[in-house]
Formats: structure tokens, sequence, C-alpha cells
């Protein structure tokens, strides 16, 4: 368990922050952009759950979800083993349960025939503004693996893959399970 007894340091006034390993790295580098950007994809799922609490299943998912973001932010953050000898990173059983909940709300959806835009409800504006953050996280991570191989754990990117599909499915689902859904018309404005 992390204790936080004064929330500033100053050890990062010279453009560095610290790894979970006490390593010091740019506040620029790859691996502390990764966490970051899933930091942001936490606080976006946090603006969305201002708009879910009528519907508990998914409220709950979203709130399974920040958690599990929280592993895979670890995991970036403490690329080798931690103090106790352990690596935290999330699980293929995670993944797993992120497939289920995608098939979950996915079977209540009817298929799509055009793209998609985002709005709708404040819910699917949100899920997809994380969405999109997501994919940004994804990006980095990949970039991050390409560079320092054992830096990204396979299950954390399999789980960001999943999880950007996962609230592209819900903010459909969100908008009355598609129902509500803001379609790309081509062309339309020309």
């Amino acid at each position: 368990m992390v204790v936080l007894n004064r929330i500033y340091t100053r050890t990062g006034d010279d453009g560095t922050t610290a790894l979970g390993s006490g390593d010091r790295r740019k506040k620029y580098d790859l691996r502390v952009e990764a966490y970051g950007t899933l930091d942001e994809v936490n606080s976006v799922i946090g603006l969305v759950r201002l708009h879910t609490a009528a519907d508990q299943a998914l409220d709950a998912a979203l709130g399974h979800i920040q958690n599990d973001l929280f592993d895979v932010e670890a995991d970036l953050c403490l690329a080798e083993k931690g103090p106790g000898g352990a690596r935290l990173t999330v699980t293929d059983a995670q993944v797993e349960w992120l497939e289920r909940e995608i098939d979950r709300l996915n079977a209540d959806l009817a298929p799509l025939k055009s793209f998609i835009l985002p709005g709708g409800s404040a819910a699917s504006a949100y899920l997809h503004l994380a969405r999109t953050v997501c994919r940004r996280a994804e990006r980095i991570m990949v970039r991050l693996r390409d560079t320092d191989r054992d830096g990204v754990s396979e299950p954390s990117l399999k789980y960001v893959n999943r999880l950007s599909d996962y609230l592209f499915v819900a903010g459909r689902y969100a908008n009355d399970k598609g129902a509500s859904d803001v379609l790309w018309a081509p062309g339309k404005n020309r």
C-alpha cells in the first residue's frame, strides 16, 4: 500500500520523476508518458461515471476498469520486479473479463451500418473521449515495447487494446443501446 504523507516533494523540480523502483526518469520518458496517459483515461472514466449511476451494471464495470487501470499503470511504473520481488501487472484473466463485458454490452446493440460520431448522451460522449485517449496510450505503449522489449507486459498491452474496444461499445450502449447514436453522413456538408 502506498502512503503519501506529503503531496509535494520538490524532487521533480529538475524535470524528472521517480518510477516505482526509485529510478529517476525525465517526465517526457515514454514510460512516464504511457502511465500518465492511462491516468488521463482513468480521469475521463471518472467523468463518465457522473452520468452512469442509474445503470448499476455499467457503472460497476467502469469502477472495476478504473481499478484495473491502476494495475496497468503500476506495471508501467515498475518495469522490473518491485521491492517484494513480484511485478504487478494485469493478468490474462482481467483481459478475459473485459472481453466478456464487451460481449455483454454488444449483445443488445444493433449492427453498425455507418461510422458513428462521438456524442448523443453525455455518458456516450465521455466514453468516446476515454476511447480516444486510450488509443493514444496504446500507441505510446507500443512505442515503449518496441524500444524496451521487457518494458510492457503482453497482458497490459492486450488489456489496453481491449479497453478501447470496450469504451466504443459502452459508448454505443450509453446511447440508448445504440438507438441514439449520431451517425456519420459521408459528404453531407459538401
